[in-house]
Protein backbone atom coordinates (compact mmCIF):
# COMPACT_ATOMS: atom_id res chain seq x y z
CA UNK A 1 0.00 0.00 0.00
CA UNK A 2 1.06 3.47 -0.78
CA UNK A 3 2.36 5.65 1.45
CA UNK A 4 1.10 8.92 2.61
CA UNK A 5 4.66 10.37 1.62
CA UNK A 6 4.49 8.71 -1.43
CA UNK A 7 0.93 10.53 -2.94
CA UNK A 8 2.68 14.05 -2.13
CA UNK A 9 6.07 12.80 -4.07
CA UNK A 10 3.83 12.13 -7.03
CA UNK A 11 1.39 15.32 -6.08
CA UNK A 12 4.91 17.85 -5.83
CA UNK A 13 6.15 15.68 -9.10
CA UNK A 14 3.46 16.47 -11.19
CA UNK A 15 3.17 20.04 -9.72
CA UNK A 16 6.42 20.75 -11.11
CA UNK A 17 5.40 19.52 -14.96
CA UNK A 18 2.47 21.21 -14.74
CA UNK A 19 1.98 24.49 -12.54
CA UNK A 20 4.19 27.72 -13.13
CA UNK A 21 5.83 29.53 -10.48
CA UNK A 22 3.20 31.89 -8.95
CA UNK A 23 4.67 34.54 -6.40
CA UNK A 24 1.35 35.96 -5.88
CA UNK A 25 -0.11 32.50 -4.45
CA UNK A 26 3.33 31.78 -2.77
CA UNK A 27 2.61 35.02 -0.52
CA UNK A 28 -0.93 34.46 -0.44
CA UNK A 29 -0.22 31.08 1.86
CA UNK A 30 2.67 32.88 3.88
CA UNK A 31 0.02 35.88 4.84
CA UNK A 32 -2.53 33.38 5.91
CA UNK A 33 -0.02 31.54 7.78
CA UNK A 34 1.51 34.52 9.32
CA UNK A 35 -2.08 35.84 10.35
CA UNK A 36 -2.17 32.23 11.96
CA UNK A 37 -5.34 31.41 9.34
CA UNK A 38 -5.63 27.39 9.63
CA UNK A 39 -4.21 25.47 6.68
CA UNK A 40 -7.48 24.43 5.52
CA UNK A 41 -6.60 25.90 1.96
CA UNK A 42 -6.87 24.03 -1.16
CA UNK A 43 -3.57 22.08 -2.42
CA UNK A 44 -2.15 23.49 -5.54
CA UNK A 45 -3.44 20.99 -7.71
CA UNK A 46 -6.75 21.16 -6.23
CA UNK A 47 -6.52 25.25 -7.03
CA UNK A 48 -5.68 24.69 -10.48
CA UNK A 49 -8.32 22.02 -10.99
CA UNK A 50 -11.03 24.74 -9.96
CA UNK A 51 -9.38 27.47 -11.95
CA UNK A 52 -10.18 24.63 -15.19
CA UNK A 53 -13.86 23.84 -14.18
CA UNK A 54 -14.14 27.59 -14.69
CA UNK A 55 -12.61 28.17 -17.55
CA UNK A 56 -14.20 24.76 -19.15
CA UNK A 57 -17.89 25.76 -17.83
CA UNK A 58 -17.40 29.40 -19.59
CA UNK A 59 -18.31 31.19 -16.37
CA UNK A 60 -18.79 34.25 -15.61
CA UNK A 61 -20.24 34.93 -12.42
CA UNK A 62 -19.03 32.70 -9.62
CA UNK A 63 -20.22 31.98 -5.84
CA UNK A 64 -17.79 30.90 -3.27
CA UNK A 65 -18.99 29.45 0.23
CA UNK A 66 -16.17 29.63 2.33
CA UNK A 67 -13.51 32.03 1.51
CA UNK A 68 -10.58 31.24 4.47
CA UNK A 69 -7.44 33.22 2.81
CA UNK A 70 -8.47 33.81 -0.82
CA UNK A 71 -6.58 30.89 -2.12
CA UNK A 72 -9.29 29.50 -3.81
CA UNK A 73 -10.94 32.55 -4.68
CA UNK A 74 -8.06 33.75 -6.35
CA UNK A 75 -7.15 30.72 -8.59
CA UNK A 76 -11.52 30.82 -9.41
CA UNK A 77 -11.43 34.47 -10.32
CA UNK A 78 -8.14 34.38 -12.67
CA UNK A 79 -10.38 31.72 -14.85
CA UNK A 80 -13.23 34.47 -15.17
CA UNK A 81 -13.12 37.18 -17.87
CA UNK A 82 -12.51 41.08 -17.64
CA UNK A 83 -16.16 41.41 -16.93
CA UNK A 84 -16.62 38.37 -14.73
CA UNK A 85 -17.72 38.47 -11.20
CA UNK A 86 -16.96 36.37 -7.93
CA UNK A 87 -19.35 36.43 -4.31
CA UNK A 88 -17.48 35.02 -1.83
CA UNK A 89 -19.10 34.39 1.69
CA UNK A 90 -16.80 34.26 4.69
CA UNK A 91 -18.03 34.12 8.36
CA UNK A 92 -14.93 35.42 9.92
CA UNK A 93 -14.14 39.09 9.74
CA UNK A 94 -10.48 38.48 10.60
CA UNK A 95 -10.35 35.79 7.66
CA UNK A 96 -12.13 38.40 5.63
CA UNK A 97 -10.11 41.16 6.15
CA UNK A 98 -6.79 38.73 5.19
CA UNK A 99 -8.28 37.26 2.67
CA UNK A 100 -9.02 41.23 1.04
CA UNK A 101 -5.47 42.04 1.55
CA UNK A 102 -4.61 38.73 -0.81
CA UNK A 103 -7.34 39.43 -3.29
CA UNK A 104 -5.47 43.32 -3.72
CA UNK A 105 -2.26 41.54 -3.87
CA UNK A 106 -3.21 39.88 -6.75
CA UNK A 107 -5.14 42.40 -8.48
CA UNK A 108 -8.29 41.19 -8.46
CA UNK A 109 -9.87 43.59 -6.22
CA UNK A 110 -12.58 44.87 -8.84
CA UNK A 111 -13.03 41.31 -9.92
CA UNK A 112 -14.01 39.80 -6.48
CA UNK A 113 -16.54 40.89 -3.67
CA UNK A 114 -16.18 39.11 0.17
CA UNK A 115 -19.06 39.28 2.21
CA UNK A 116 -19.03 38.47 6.22
CA UNK A 117 -21.38 36.53 7.89
CA UNK A 118 -22.68 33.65 8.50
CA UNK A 119 -23.47 32.42 4.78
CA UNK A 120 -26.44 30.76 5.89
CA UNK A 121 -27.24 34.73 7.18
CA UNK A 122 -25.96 36.17 3.78
CA UNK A 123 -27.71 33.43 1.34
CA UNK A 124 -31.08 34.53 1.23
CA UNK A 125 -29.69 38.54 0.73
CA UNK A 126 -28.54 37.00 -2.50
CA UNK A 127 -32.13 35.65 -3.56
CA UNK A 128 -33.64 39.08 -3.47
CA UNK A 129 -30.73 40.92 -5.22
CA UNK A 130 -31.24 42.07 -8.93
CA UNK A 131 -28.26 39.71 -9.94
CA UNK A 132 -27.61 37.26 -12.80
CA UNK A 133 -27.80 33.60 -11.86
CA UNK A 134 -24.03 32.15 -11.04
CA UNK A 135 -22.00 29.91 -13.30
CA UNK A 136 -20.47 27.98 -11.02
CA UNK A 137 -20.87 27.56 -7.27
CA UNK A 138 -17.82 26.03 -5.18
CA UNK A 139 -18.63 24.91 -1.65
CA UNK A 140 -15.32 24.62 0.85
CA UNK A 141 -17.27 26.06 4.26
CA UNK A 142 -18.98 23.65 7.51
CA UNK A 143 -19.93 20.73 6.55
CA UNK A 144 -22.70 20.48 8.14
CA UNK A 145 -24.68 22.84 6.41
CA UNK A 146 -23.79 21.20 3.38
CA UNK A 147 -27.50 20.25 2.62
CA UNK A 148 -28.28 23.53 3.25
CA UNK A 149 -25.76 25.51 1.02
CA UNK A 150 -26.65 22.69 -1.75
CA UNK A 151 -30.21 23.86 -1.63
CA UNK A 152 -29.09 27.63 -2.33
CA UNK A 153 -26.67 26.78 -5.05
CA UNK A 154 -29.90 25.03 -6.73
CA UNK A 155 -31.64 28.30 -6.00
CA UNK A 156 -29.12 30.58 -6.82
CA UNK A 157 -27.30 29.27 -9.80
CA UNK A 158 -28.44 28.62 -13.58
CA UNK A 159 -29.31 25.71 -15.52
CA UNK A 160 -26.20 23.66 -16.75
CA UNK A 161 -24.37 25.33 -13.61
CA UNK A 162 -21.05 23.46 -12.14
CA UNK A 163 -21.37 23.03 -8.40
CA UNK A 164 -18.02 21.73 -6.33
CA UNK A 165 -18.17 20.69 -2.78
CA UNK A 166 -14.79 19.89 -0.96
CA UNK A 167 -13.41 17.88 1.62
CA UNK A 168 -16.34 14.98 1.50
CA UNK A 169 -14.38 11.85 1.58
CA UNK A 170 -13.00 12.66 5.60
CA UNK A 171 -10.10 10.52 4.95
CA UNK A 172 -12.62 7.72 4.06
CA UNK A 173 -14.53 8.37 7.21
CA UNK A 174 -17.42 8.96 4.96
CA UNK A 175 -18.17 5.45 5.13
CA UNK A 176 -19.16 4.79 8.73
CA UNK A 177 -22.71 5.34 8.84
CA UNK A 178 -22.58 5.14 12.96
CA UNK A 179 -19.95 8.32 13.12
CA UNK A 180 -21.15 10.93 15.39
CA UNK A 181 -19.04 13.64 13.66
CA UNK A 182 -20.72 16.42 12.48
CA UNK A 183 -18.85 16.81 9.71
CA UNK A 184 -19.13 13.37 8.44
CA UNK A 185 -22.98 13.06 8.95
CA UNK A 186 -22.73 16.48 6.92
CA UNK A 187 -21.60 14.71 4.40
CA UNK A 188 -23.40 11.65 4.63
CA UNK A 189 -26.72 14.03 4.34
CA UNK A 190 -25.29 15.24 1.25
CA UNK A 191 -24.84 12.16 -0.66
CA UNK A 192 -28.31 10.90 0.17
CA UNK A 193 -30.05 15.09 -0.78
CA UNK A 194 -27.83 14.31 -4.12
CA UNK A 195 -29.22 10.73 -4.78
CA UNK A 196 -32.28 12.23 -4.56
CA UNK A 197 -32.11 15.48 -6.83
CA UNK A 198 -33.50 15.26 -10.23
CA UNK A 199 -31.93 18.56 -10.94
CA UNK A 200 -28.17 17.18 -10.75
CA UNK A 201 -25.94 14.74 -12.00
CA UNK A 202 -22.76 14.66 -9.85
CA UNK A 203 -20.43 12.23 -8.98
CA UNK A 204 -17.18 12.28 -6.59
CA UNK A 205 -13.52 12.63 -7.19
CA UNK A 206 -11.32 11.07 -4.31
CA UNK A 207 -7.73 12.80 -3.66
CA UNK A 208 -4.43 12.33 -2.13
CA UNK A 209 -1.65 14.04 -1.67
CA UNK A 210 -0.29 16.75 0.78
CA UNK A 211 -4.21 17.17 1.85
CA UNK A 212 -4.34 13.49 2.71
CA UNK A 213 -7.35 10.97 1.44
CA UNK A 214 -9.99 13.68 0.30
CA UNK A 215 -11.75 14.65 -2.61
CA UNK A 216 -14.70 16.67 -4.45
CA UNK A 217 -18.31 16.23 -5.07
CA UNK A 218 -18.40 17.31 -8.87
CA UNK A 219 -22.02 18.51 -9.94
CA UNK A 220 -23.66 19.84 -12.95
CA UNK A 221 -27.26 21.15 -12.80
CA UNK A 222 -29.60 20.41 -15.55
CA UNK A 223 -30.15 21.91 -18.23
CA UNK A 224 -28.91 23.78 -21.29
CA UNK A 225 -27.14 27.24 -20.37
CA UNK A 226 -28.64 30.41 -21.80
CA UNK A 227 -27.45 31.14 -25.70
CA UNK A 228 -25.67 34.45 -26.51
CA UNK A 229 -28.70 35.55 -28.20
CA UNK A 230 -30.53 35.28 -24.98
CA UNK A 231 -28.12 37.09 -22.98
CA UNK A 232 -28.11 40.07 -25.48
Amino acid sequence: MQTRDEWIAVERWFDAHLLEADSVLDDVLAANAAAGLPAHDVSPSQGKLLHLLARLSGAHTILEIGTLGAYSTIWLARALPDDGRLLSLEADPRHAAVARTNVARAGLAARVEIRVGAALDTLPALATEARPAFDMVFIDADKRSNVAYLDWALRLARPGAVIVIDNVVRGGAVVDEASDDESVRGVRALAERLAREPRVAATVLQTVGSKGWDGFVLARIAGAPPSAAALA
